[in-house]
């Protein structure tokens, strides 16, 4: 089966590198495209110096537009799995095996890395697993299935998965409504515990001050996805 690794990248020259070998090493049957969503810094040059491939958006489209980009290169080119990895050094692809042999036996459509199965490793700041226990708690009230870490932004999908992700996928903060709408159309969501690091650089875009309107905007969004 083709493979791809999709990294969605805004000013992470620090770290992209060290993303992209790490994937190599532990996954080198996954191919790797960059998604340069209009990088302030030279990310898109450090991608270019390195012969790692890189797709350069001219207009900066956040997280949803720059995943949707990396989905839609899947598709065309033929993918049959495509994986989701930030590029600030907090995932491992030591995990990205365990993670396609559980996709593809189980039958799963994704399979999401939680860091709170077993509670190991960086486990993110008190306010944001505030945020993330309430988007449990919605996932099961609202859908019948409990997903411990919808934010994770470490997850694998198969090609029917990537075929809906290219018609329709959220602009920002797309991790949990994109659970949400999968779940909604009886698509099979599965978590496989894995450990993640603390970001090697740069800073999150979620800050403090966005995080209660990151919460109040996911949860308005996933009630809307119920209703649908």
């Amino acid at each position: 089966m083709k493979k791809l690794c999709i990294i969605p990248a805004f000013n992470e020259s620090e770290s992209i590198v060290k993303t992209v070998q790490n994937i190599n090493e532990f996954a080198p049957d996954f191919d790797v495209i960059v998604i340069n969503d209009s990088s302030k810094d030279n990310t898109l040059d450090i991608c270019r110096e390195n012969n790692i491939p890189v797709l350069d958006l001219p207009i900066n489209l956040g997280i949803g537009g720059a995943v949707q980009t990396g989905y839609l290169y899947a598709l065309k080119n033929g993918y049959e799995i495509a994986v989701q990895m930030d590029g600030d050094g907090q995932h491992d692809a030591r995990y990205l095996g365990m993670m396609e042999k559980t996709l593809c036996e189980k039958n799963a459509d994704m399979v999401i890395g939680s860091r709170f199965i077993k509670k190991e490793g960086f486990q993110t700041s008190s306010i944001r697993r505030v945020g993330i226990g309430i988007f449990r708690f919605l996932s099961k009230f609202l859908f019948g299935k409990e997903i411990t870490d919808a934010t994770s932004g470490m997850r694998m999908s198969n090609k029917r998965t990537i075929e809906l992700f290219v018609k329709d996928y959220p602009r920002d903060y797309p991790e949990p409504e994109t659970v949400c709408r999968l779940l909604r159309k009886h698509f099979k969501v599965v978590e496989v515990p894995v450990m993640m690091r603390e970001r090697e650089s740069g800073v999150s875009s979620i800050s403090m001050r966005k995080s209660v309107y990151y919460m109040v905007k996911v949860t308005l969004a996933i009630l809307i996805e119920r209703m649908r």
